[in-house]
This record gives C-alpha cells, sequence and structure tokens, in this order.
C-alpha cells in the first residue's frame, strides 16, 4: 500500500458500487453520497455487489489514483449498512485488502503484561 500522510483519513463507503466506475464516477460518488472532496488526499474504499472487488480512490497530490483489488477466493468484508460511511485505520485498511475480516481481529498469542 501506498505511505500515507499523517491526518489522511480512511472512508469506505457502505452498500455497493458498480465496479464499471472509473475515474469520474467514483468521484461524484464520493462528492454526493459520501459528501467528500475527492481531491482532499482522504482514500475511499469502494466493493462491488458479488463482494470479491475494491476499488480504492486516493489523491496524492499530483494526481488522482485508482486501485482495483480482486480476491481470487473469499469476500471482502463490509459492514451491513446500506448506506453511509466508516472509517477504518491504516491496519484495519490493510486487513480489509488481504481479505481478513478487519472488525473483529484475533491475537495468535495472548498478551504479556510487564508489571
Amino acid at each position: 500500500m501506498i505511505a500515507l500522510p499523517a491526518g489522511t483519513k480512511i472512508w469506505i463507503a457502505a452498500g455497493v458500487t458498480d465496479m464499471r466506475r472509473g475515474f469520474h464516477g467514483l468521484s461524484a460518488q464520493v462528492q454526493t453520497v459520501l459528501e467528500q472532496q475527492p481531491l482532499s488526499g482522504h482514500v475511499f474504499v469502494f466493493r462491488g455487489r458479488r463482494g470479491d472487488i475494491l476499488k480504492v480512490l486516493w489523491f496524492d497530490g499530483d494526481g488522482l489514483c485508482l486501485l482495483a483489488e480482486r480476491l481470487e477466493r473469499g469476500r471482502f468484508v463490509w459492514p451491513q449498512a446500506s448506506s453511509g460511511t466508516v472509517s477504518l485505520s491504516r491496519a484495519q485498511l490493510s486487513m480489509l485488502l488481504e481479505g481478513i475480516d478487519w472488525r473483529a481481529p484475533v491475537r495468535t498469542a495472548e498478551q504479556v503484561m510487564s508489571v
């Protein structure tokens, strides 16, 4: 993934997005549905109906970038809401792009607390 500047927010658009949309269609959705500015530097994530394709839209300071990610097996975990936005941390975005359930990650070992 890209190195994001401090203060960058990551937004996922709840519901389903038409994955035929490109730069212009997704930018319009950011403005009308998410009520954000596509050139703000924030990251916007969209999922298709089948759940196996994501598109990520962000402005890197020079131009608008569009990333498409498709899982060969499984589905991307998505909020149950049909509209609105959800903000993610960078770690949650990494898990999302790997196909991991970012809502409830499970540690593989117990945390050790020093006293």
